[in-house]
């Protein structure tokens, strides 16, 4: 039996076999058209019989106030739809399409982060104009990072400068992909008017009559396009034969590829991870949609196409879980998210087994058992029940209670702990206080449940001031989130002015004693340890190594050394930022046969973390952020003056379709308020986004300034 044949006892036990079930993302720089292309999606599927617009809050995908109001994407919605290709190895097959809408802003980088763990494929979308923009290549590392196949969508073909060959060149240059045409565009601006496909060598108008796209006619290659289109072709040919013998073979010898062999061979070149087809397109002109659909089919993997995914067992040691429904259950919880009607939903990838309402799961982090209460097919804010979740199915559960974003849920026989997704630390935060003691409860249980939704949202208490600290990854991102606390859980709330999240490191290799000792009526508290510290990598972390000989600490009192210097570098001694990038050494010590203790020894590891710290000539790093600002040519000098003036380090300047490309790395806490300059700068005309880049040292004059204005500075 073919690979591509449905098995009739698979079909019947869960639907869609696995063969023919596809989870793509739709990812891309903000405003390239991803919300608009899900819902052209979800039009010609069927899934909705009204299209609708990000422009006029309708999208079925945007479904939050805060996204319809603002016209983006701030969560990742989830929906299913099912496409049956007329041609090509999948002809009159049903396959089940499940979508992950992202956010394109950077502040909301998580979203897109978690979906691109669990997701199979992704679709990026390209605008035709600008081509690639600062945020698809934050998307690209990310798919790169997951080892995710693509296939690539150039959008807006409709509008004025368009360029589909150019955004290809953007493609090969900056995102260093292997982009070669599927499809290219007849015409393109106000001419767009359909496409050739250049695998069957044909070409699709689109009727003027009909409005949404649904109506297209397959005629003759125009004359004027021929040459263009065999020579793109034969590239083409050219770039899969490197991964299909086959057709290696039968064009070296001069003979007829057939459709079929053609889409096998892009298929397997696309899984590969090392060639991306690209396709033109206008979603908001209905155009291209469908056979971007023809192509997610065809090219795109299904659960069975990938190597079993990666999980780790007790000893650390990797595992690979191969998709199978008859497998041991193993599912990853990668989104939390919590619904008025149903409370906390838990959004779940389904990597073997199947998983059945009303059974119990096993979760290695907590050690506990936990019952599926209810199962949900989600269909953006709308749900569906379900009594099994197959292998490779994407779906939410409720009734789980202590689960947290990147879990592993499975057999309690299994054991075994799946990949979780990373995130990126914090770097703005913010103090907030309820406006009345009646709020204070609504925002504890608003705060607590928005940090279990968002793993790069996070809740922290002052110790000295008593005040709830909130910190994120920009402005945008605390605005939704007090939005959110206003609307969703009634809570008035004042916020402070927003804060950088500086770290502490070190610079040199000290050694530092702690001592803890207490002399009580009865038995005291013993604990002493000796901590060497070295500085690491930047951005390698911290390291805790026990290089403790013969005894001198006993092996039970060494975690709680490890604990102590963990919580020692929560606060660090220039202006109590929590401290990173270091290697710390236990080694030596001392311990009381009668006195010493847990809590004696973690607290020498504090003191003796301390010690070595104010040794090792500690640095204070501030966040820097990439910017990237595009702006008529006009407005170029006074841009770049103003960057400069933020102690900006200019990294390029491009020209582009009668804009300026101009990037930046810039502290971020020289740009609060930097929308508004740069609208005034420029009479409104430029736009700007920014992103993490890394840390740098504060410069020896802002230092004083830092360190005075930290609200942690009375830790000192």
């Amino acid at each position: 039996m073919s690979k591509y044949e449905i098995s009739a006892a698979n079909a019947k036990s869960r639907g869609t076999p696995l063969e023919f079930t596809r989870n793509i993302g739709i990812a891309a720089h903000i405003d390239a058209g991803k919300t608009t292309t899900t819902e052209r999606i979800l039009f010609y599927t069927g899934v909705v019989h009204k299209m609708g617009e990000v422009h006029d809050g309708t999208a079925v995908t945007d479904w939050m106030e805060q996204e319809r109001e603002r016209g983006i994407t701030i969560t990742s919605a989830a929906i299913s739809c099912s496409w049956t290709a007329k041609e090509g190895p999948f002809a009159g097959i049903g396959h089940r399409i499940n979508i992950i809408d992202t956010p394109g802003h950077v502040d909301f980088t998580a979203e897109v982060e978690r979906s691109l763990r669990v997701l199979d494929g992704a679709v990026a979308v390209f605008c035709g104009v600008a081509g690639v923009q600062p945020q698809s290549e934050t998307v690209w590392r990310q798919m790169d990072k997951y080892n995710v196949p693509r296939i690539a969508f150039i959008n807006k073909m409709d509008r004025t400068g368009a360029d589909f060959f150019g955004a290809v060149e953007d493609i090969k240059e900056k995102l260093r992909g292997n982009a070669h045409p599927l499809f290219l565009n007849i015409g393109s601006g106000e001419t767009f008017k359909g496409l050739i496909d250049l695998v069957k060598m044909r070409a699709y108008i689109y009727r003027q009559d009909s409005i949404n796209g649904v109506q297209y006619d397959t005629v003759d290659i125009p004359a004027d396009m021929i040459e263009s289109a065999e020579k793109y072709r034969e590239g083409l040919i050219e770039s899969v034969a490197d991964f299909d013998e086959n057709i290696a073979n039968k064009y070296l010898e001069g003979m007829e590829i057939s459709d079929e062999e053609f889409q096998i061979g892009i298929r397997r070149a696309t899984l590969s991870m090392k060639f991306i087809g690209v396709i033109p397109g206008s979603s908001f002109k209905n155009k291209g949609v469908q056979m971007l659909l023809d192509a997610v089919i065809d090219y795109l993997p299904s659960p069975l196409d990938l190597p079993p995914t990666r999980a780790f067992n007790d000893d650390g040691e990797e595992v690979g879980i191969p998709v199978n429904d008859s497998g041991k259950v193993a599912v990853l919880a990668f989104k939390l998210m919590t619904d008025p009607y149903v409370g906390k939903l838990v959004f779940c990838r389904v990597y073997a087994g199947q998983l059945k309402k009303g059974t119990t799961v096993y979760n290695p982090r907590t050690r506990q058992n936990e019952r599926i209460g209810r199962l949900l097919m989600m269909k953006a804010n709308t749900r569906e029940d379900i009594d099994i979740a197959y292998s490779g199915d994407i779906c939410a559960v409720v009734g789980l209670r202590n689960v947290a974003t990147g879990d592993t849920l499975c057999d309690d026989d299994l054991d075994l702990i799946l990949e979780p997704p990373t995130f990126p630390e914090p770097v703005i935060s913010m103090s907030i206080e309820p406006k009345s003691k009646a709020d204070q409860t609504k925002l504890s249980t608003g705060l607590q449940c928005l940090a279990e939704e968002d793993p790069t949202f996070v809740v922290t208490t002052n110790q000295e001031t008593g005040q709830t600290i909130i910190a994120g990854m920009g402005e945008l991102h605390l605005d939704i989130i007090r939005d959110r606390l206003f609307r969703e859980f009634k809570v008035e709330a004042d916020a402070g002015r927003p804060q950088i999240a500086y770290k502490e490191t070190i610079s040199t290799v000290a050694t530092g004693e702690g001592k803890f000792i207490r002399q009580t009526g009865g038995h005291g508290q013993y604990g002493h340890a000796v901590i060497k510290i070295e500085p690491a990598e930047r951005g390698k972390g911290i390291e805790i190594i026990n290089e403790i000989v013969g005894g001198v600490i006993p092996k039970e009192f060494i975690k709680p050394t490890q604990e102590g210097i963990m919580e020692g570098a929560n606060g660090g001694v220039i202006a109590g930022y929590p401290v990173v990038d270091f290697t710390a050494r236990i080694v030596d010590g001392s311990f009381h046969e009668v006195d010493s203790s847990e809590l004696a020894f973690k607290m020498a590891g504090i003191f003796g973390f301390k010690e070595a710290m104010k040794k090792a000539n500690p640095i204070l790093l501030e966040p820097i952020m990439k910017v990237d600002v595009s702006t008529p040519d006009e407005y170029q000098g006074d841009i770049v003056g103003d960057l400069n003036r933020r102690r900006g380090q200019i990294q390029g300047i491009e020209a582009k379709h009668g804009l300026t490309m101009i990037t930046a790395f810039v502290p971020l806490e020289m740009m609060f308020g930097y929308a508004t300059d740069v609208r005034s700068l420029s009479k409104g005309r430029a736009t700007y986004s920014m992103e993490p880049a890394h840390f740098e040292q504060v410069p020896a004059g802002l230092l004083a300034k830092i360190v005075e204005n930290s609200p942690n500075s009375n830790r000192r």
